[in-house]
């Protein structure tokens, strides 16, 4: 079909695709404009990975704004929504209007209102939908990104039901799915009322295999040679014969250590392929790695990377991630070893994927656990990039004639499992019965099971009265923690359970953080309240290593008089040892809170940078709820509340609070300026711009910034000579100046203070 035959979307769109090389749409992106997609029709398109299915989308919602609507593009990930925004900016030239929203649970997003295309986490859009934003009724379309994850325990049951609300709220919604890897295809789209697109088009050969002995065993019943030398690993040969023919190489592992340690050793492959520039562009990447934090991890990083390898997992930082995506996909890097998370979504095709690991240690089994099909599919589905892949392939590994057939029928030639949703599980429902009661869409028992029945659980289960006994179940704990009212059928939502509804808290967080707020009453300290939320099921909690309980049974016995709430028994196995876990996470986040220098926290926690933004940013939002909820029930804690809350969001010590507020100063810049003797805001604006120029280290546009965002009416530092002696550590000269309890300060970063 010619991009001129396409109607029903706007008139610029056919040149616009044009002048991006797109004549003639794909055969699947065909099928979905005959099934009326561009006329408002719902519709789930089961499609290859790069085989048009953003497209689809597009063609969806700009022919849904081009008939005066307003349209609503789901992700999974905070890092989607920014690659998708990047990608429909190209249309604000035609005067679209494009808005991104994945933060702050807690608003309603006015200003998304006056939006055409916006693009969300499946979280925020739940969030919006409990805050009652008004613009939600005026969606015309929808779009669901990775729809398969309706089948992830802890994010599917949010998607599923946000999708049934803004359905209920708008009955002429149009909702279009996409998807790669769905085993069960059309029981999505009988669920969405949709019609389906089912295809395994591709614009470029995909061939799957095993690399077993010394050669590669296609699907197809093809063999090709590639030997491994001597010691090699397979995976180091396949990434060497994929830059023999100018490939690049995704490598997915079972573990971080596993990612970490092979791309160090498939460094020592690339490194021999790089020319003069990529060397040198690669030294300048290395170089932001290196400024992204004061860490192992971004050393370890940046030392493959200057090779022309990388690691990416959830522990990097998401600079990290970012900066090696980008150099990726330039073909900068040649080789990323990764675990599965990279395989959610994010744009990062490669000329062969290697998944190197196809079993997983889980711990509900005590052990490694195959990874399912739907998974490897979704990994596979990386290789090959249309324009630059003269094909992708996809290949597992195989130790043993044996395994190499296990692996054809478990994978190679076998089909993604059903998707099928996990609504029915009794921590889903507490959040979701809550916030389906407080937000009005279920008056009574009998109008919340009319709601649940239409979600995909309902059409899925042959479980007769599940979900009716777990709806039971929740009620009866809602009603109990006083955030549900019930009267015979009828239900209500008291004012604490709007407000739990509305902060977007897990009910038994809530429950938590109330009785330990109460049990605090008065001022209870940082690590208290910091050790609280790390309590809840919104926290996920560190690891207990070995070693661990002995050390943090000690820190409990000393600091006892500070923790809230009981304190379990150390005969109850499972409950202490995850009591231990939430004190482990909230001594870090103490030392954080201390000014702990990252690089020892790190070492300390055995995590990385992007492990600590991540507690951080969890319990920041966590104290913010807990201050809001003290303040609802009157308690005497919430000014405690708020200063552990910005302690740990800017990483200071008490002294540092309000100047560490000012946009730009952030931890280390605080203590610099704070031992030159500028000790808080207004200080700031009347200190001496010498003294200010030398705590900042002589950087002019640093301090002007500073000056400005403290409010100071003259931030010119033109004449100005820093003052030497408010310099960090003025007497050596060197940049191991003290900055309070944590030590040095390696860099000019803000670091986690700014983010």
């Amino acid at each position: 079909m010619n991009v001129a035959d396409v109607a029903g979307v706007p008139e610029w769109l056919p040149d616009h695709l044009r002048e991006g090389g797109i004549e003639e749409l794909y055969p699947p992106q065909a099928e979905a404009v005959e099934a009326g997609v561009t006329e408002g029709e719902s519709l789930v398109a089961s499609v290859p990975t790069a085989s048009g299915k953003t497209l689809i989308a597009e063609l969806a919602m700009l022919s849904s704004v081009a008939r005066g609507g307003t349209a609503l593009y789901i992700v999974p990930l905070r890092a989607l929504a920014s690659e998708k925004r990047e990608e429909f900016a190209e249309y604000e030239r035609y005067g679209l209007s494009v808005g991104v929203a994945t933060g702050n649970y807690e608003a309603e997003g006015e200003w998304l209102a006056s939006c055409d295309l916006i693009v969300a986490t499946s979280e925020k859009v739940d969030s919006l939908v409990r805050n009652d934003a008004p613009w939600l009724r005026d969606l015309s379309c929808v779009v669901a990104d990775e729809v398969h994850l309706v089948d992830d325990p802890s994010r599917g049951p949010t998607l599923e039901v946000t999708l049934a609300k803004l359905r209920r709220l708008n009955p002429s919604l149009q909702t279009v799915a996409l998807s790669a890897t769905i085993g069960n295809a059309g029981a999505i789209a009988e669920w969405l009322d949709a019609a389906l697109v089912d295809s395994d088009w591709r614009p470029i050969d995909l061939r799957k295999g095993v690399h077993y002995g010394q050669a590669l065993h296609f699907d197809d019943g093809d063999k090709r040679e590639l030997p491994v030398r001597g010691n090699e690993k397979p995976t180091a040969a396949i990434v060497r014969d994929t830059l023999d023919e100018d490939g690049s190489t995704l490598v997915f592992v079972n573990s971080r250590r596993n990612a970490e340690g092979a791309a160090k050793r498939l460094a020592g492959v690339t490194g021999e392929a790089l020319t003069p520039e990529e060397e040198e562009r690669l030294a300048a990447v290395a170089e932001e790695i290196r400024g992204v934090s004061d860490t192992e991890t971004s050393d370890d990083l940046a030392a493959a990377v200057e090779r022309g390898a990388a690691f990416h997992h959830a522990g990097c930082a998401p600079e990290h991630r970012s900066l090696v995506e980008d150099a990726f996909r330039d073909r900068l890097i040649k080789v990323v070893s990764a675990t599965p998370t990279l395989a959610a979504g994010v744009n990062t095709p490669s000329r062969r994927v290697v998944v190197r690991d196809w079993r997983r240690y889980d711990g509900s089994v005590g052990g490694m656990k195959p990874l399912s099909v739907l998974e490897v599919h979704q990994m596979f589905g990386r290789a090959g990039r249309p324009g630059l892949d003269p094909y992708g392939e996809a290949l597992l590994l195989a130790n043993s004639h044996d395994e190499l057939d296990e692996l054809f029928e478990r994978y190679v030639w076998a089909d993604p499992e059903a998707v099928e949703s996990k609504l029915a599980a009794e921590p889903a429902l507490r959040t979701h019965v809550l916030a389906t009661v407080a937000s009005g869409f279920a008056g009574s028992r009998e109008e919340l099971l009319a709601f649940l029945d239409r979600t995909l659980y309902a059409t899925q289960t042959d479980e007769q009265g599940r979900l009716e006994r777990v709806t039971e179940d929740v009620i009866a704990y809602l009603v109990a923690n006083d955030f549900l009212e019930r009267d015979g059928d009828d239900l209500t939502a008291t004012s604490l359970g709007h407000t739990v509804s509305r902060l977007y808290l897990d009910p038994m967080s809530a429950a938590e953080i109330i009785d330990g707020v109460r049990d605090g009453d008065g001022r209870p300290s940082a690590l208290g309240l910091y050790h609280l939320v790390c309590r809840t099921p919104d926290m996920y909690e560190l690891y207990l290593r070995s070693g661990d309980r002995e050390e943090y049974t000690m820190l409990a016995h000393e600091r006892e008089e500070e923790l809230l709430g009981a304190i379990p028994s150390e005969f109850e196995e499972g409950r202490w040892e995850d009591w231990l876990s939430a004190l482990k996470t909230a001594r870090m986040l103490e030392d954080w809170a201390e000014e702990v220098e990252e690089d020892r926290i790190a070492e300390r926690y055995g995590v990385g940078p992007g492990d600590v933004r991540g507690k951080v940013d969890t319990a920041e939002w966590l104290l913010s709820a807990a201050e809001r909820l003290a303040g609802e029930l009157d308690l005497g804690s919430a000014p405690a509340v708020r200063e552990a809350r910005v302690r740990v969001r800017h990483g200071v010590s008490e002294e540092l609070i309000d100047l560490a507020g000012v946009r730009g100063v952030g931890r280390k810049r605080a203590r610099r300026l704070y031992d030159a003797g500028v000790t808080d805001r207004a200080a700031l604006r009347s200190a001496d711009k010498s003294v200010v120029l030398g705590a900042l280290r002589g950087r002019r546009g640093t301090a002007e910034t500073v000056l400005k965002n403290a409010g100071r009416e003259d931030t010119s530092m033109d004449g100005v000579s820093a003052d030497a002696s408010a310099a960090p550590d003025a007497e050596s000269g060197s940049d191991s100046a003290a900055v309070g309890p944590g030590g040095g300060d390696r860099d000019d970063q803000s670091s986690l203070g700014d983010f």
